[in-house]
């Protein structure tokens, strides 16, 4: 039988929008030991260039694998994927999964022929959404936008106050005027304004984010690559933020519906 691995899984995002993509990991492979990076002295990444974006997360994975010794890893953000997976997985070993908007399942599913993308502006603007646009929507209207400060409202643990309704009420109305069935949250932070979101376009447009589709990656490349960790126990999760541990495991902890005891990160 072989024997159990009770190393971590590395997970990290600018802030706390990777939160969404572990709530989804911990369903999946509840056994698993985890270790989140919020990199909130850099956030927002999507307002970085790729340099800066490539260089933040190689130090990052760095980190993981020199301090924590990480089996794999997940970038759980859509903007740190589409600039520097490529340097990453060229860079380190170990399997890494990245986050990719659900463009594909948007497409396969619309009854109307129209889906709408919503991301930061550097997704929105990246070669991925070009080719994932191009790969998987023929003959599927786009209506691809880019949000600029949707992000940081939600790192400040801000989900319902008149700024983050007046943000949406700008970049949804486009969607909402149109013959939009599907529209993908093409950022990890905007699944935790999803009923805001679906009160704005409402009923008829089903929302899509890739949180379950990820972790069903990372559990396939878990057992392919023998990587479970066998444990009777749930695993632990160590939290860990470039900027200030106390300001996020505050909204952390609001996030997650439970107490979050977060540490500062020196990278």
């Amino acid at each position: 039988m072989p024997k159990s691995d009770d190393r971590p899984i590395g997970v990290f995002d600018s802030g706390v929008g990777g939160l969404s993509i572990l709530i989804e990991l911990k369903k999946l492979l509840p056994h698993e030991n985890f270790v989140f990076l919020a990199d909130q002295k850099y956030v927002p990444y999507g307002e970085k260039t790729k340099k800066e974006l490539v260089n933040l997360c190689v130090n990052i994975t760095d980190y993981f694998v020199k301090k924590y010794d990480i089996k794999m890893m997940v970038v759980a953000c859509n903007t740190a994927t589409c600039y520097s997976i490529k340097e990453l997985r060229q860079k380190f070993k170990i399997p890494i999964v990245g986050t990719e908007p659900a463009v594909k399942p948007a497409a396969q599913n619309t009854r109307t022929g129209v889906i709408g993308i919503i991301s930061t502006p550097a997704t929105s603007k990246s070669k991925t959404i070009k080719r994932l646009i191009t790969d998987f929507t023929h003959g599927t209207e786009v209506i691809n936008i880019g949000c600029q400060n949707l992000e940081n409202v939600v790192e400040e643990g801000d989900l319902s106050s008149s700024k983050v309704k007046a943000l949406l009420d700008k970049y949804l109305s486009e969607i909402k005027n149109s013959k939009a069935d599907r529209l993908v949250l093409g950022c990890t932070h905007y699944p935790f304004l999803r009923e805001t979101i679906q009160k704005r376009v409402g009923g008829k447009v089903k929302l899509i984010d890739s949180g379950k589709a990820i972790a069903k990656h990372t559990k396939f490349l878990v057992i392919k690559n023998r990587f479970k960790n066998k444990q009777a126990g749930r695993g632990k999760t160590t939290y860990f933020t470039t900027g200030n541990a106390q300001r996020f495991s505050k909204v952390a902890s609001k996030l997650l519906g439970a107490k979050v005891v977060a540490f500062q990160a020196k990278l």
